[in-house]
């Protein structure tokens, strides 16, 4: 029986596996976080993220990135098992781990269709909008009102 290929790329393995997706016309949505503690506004953010196109890569911040947004005891889960996380799930096709502080490098490299961010966004506050806008592509706020994250589990969990 033959292995499925992994959801997990590197940049390079990234960049083949999209212009492939791109040859058969399907639409390319790019979503970004840290996804340190898996919760239920996650999953709103990438399933919204998912139906905007045909193919969802989601780029995960590197452990010394987590830190230096996060702080000092962060990441609580390592890179490699963030993406083993996010690659579980069905609609999420590519995973690939970030080192640099934004995706916008990631953008210039993959030219997604369109980037997705967050409630806590607005379209007009990406932080990466205008490279997005320079390789051809748009910005979509998705998901549910920014009441859950991992910082605020975390900090509940401490009070316990």
């Amino acid at each position: 029986m033959e292995e499925a290929p992994s959801k997990i790329l590197s940049r390079i393995e990234l960049a083949r596996r999209v212009a492939g997706w791109r040859v058969r016309g399907e639409a390319i949505v790019l979503a970004n976080g840290c996804f340190d503690v898996l919760h239920v506004g996650h999953i709103r953010y990438l399933r919204g993220a998912k139906a905007l196109g045909q193919r969802l890569v989601v780029a995960i911040n590197a452990d010394e990135t987590v830190r230096g947004l996060k702080g000092e005891g962060r990441p609580r889960i390592p890179e490699n098992e963030r993406a083993e996380i996010i690659a579980a799930l069905t609609d999420v096709d590519a995973v690939v781990i970030f080192p640099e502080p934004d995706v916008r490098a990631l953008i210039r490299e993959i030219r997604p269709d369109i980037q997705a961010k967050g409630t806590d966004y607005t379209a007009d506050s990406v932080p990466e909008r205008d490279v997005v806008i320079e390789c051809g592509g748009r910005v979509a706020i998705v998901g549910d009102p920014k009441d859950h994250s991992s910082s605020g589990m975390i900090k509940q969990w401490k009070k316990s």
